[in-house]
């Protein structure tokens, strides 16, 4: 019987978990910016420049200083930046002062983070989506990335290899 209760327990606290993932993955962005959407939906977006994403992809860098995205509560946002791939948001970087009131809001939005040594940061997987905290000297990177957009970047690349190959 006590088997029993703890296997209960432990599938309720997996479940509670996985309901705070949902509610990332329902969120799909930072406030109205949402990734996997058109950089044209994003209010005051200002093209910075082109890049070569994974030394192999051409994106383009955005940001945008709208107001309504400025601030998390009462912690200022100090640089919005949006990545893109054909137009669409795969990747958005906000930076913003270093107050532990956001990592409390986050933990409390999505679950507790996991910490991984690698990348000396927390993170957070859904299931379309990531979110990575990282803390630095004066400042925290929150970096949302979308796993469609970025799988839609390898399906290109393959099909450019397929172009190459059926030419011979």
């Amino acid at each position: 019987m006590k088997a029993f209760y703890t296997l209960l327990f432990l599938f309720l606290c997996l479940n509670l978990l996985s309901q705070d993932l949902a509610e990332l993955d329902k969120r799909n962005g930072f406030k109205e910016i949402k990734l996997g959407f058109p950089i044209d939906s994003v209010k005051n977006a200002v093209f910075k420049k082109d890049i070569i994403e994974r030394k192999e992809f051409q994106a383009k860098v955005y940001e945008t200083e709208y107001p309504d995205y400025m601030t998390i509560g009462d912690v200022p946002v100090k640089k919005i930046s949006l990545k893109t791939y054909k137009d669409l948001i795969y990747e958005i970087d906000v930076t913003t002062a270093k107050d532990p009131k956001v990592m409390r809001g986050l933990e409390k939005s999505y679950g507790k983070a996991t910490y991984s040594i690698r990348i000396e940061s927390y993170y957070w997987k859904a299931e379309t989506l990531s979110l990575v905290y990282k803390g630095h000297r004066k400042d925290v990177k929150l970096t949302y990335r979308s796993g469609p957009v970025i799988r839609m970047m390898y399906e290109d690349k393959g099909k450019q290899v397929d172009a190459v190959a059926d030419d011979f």
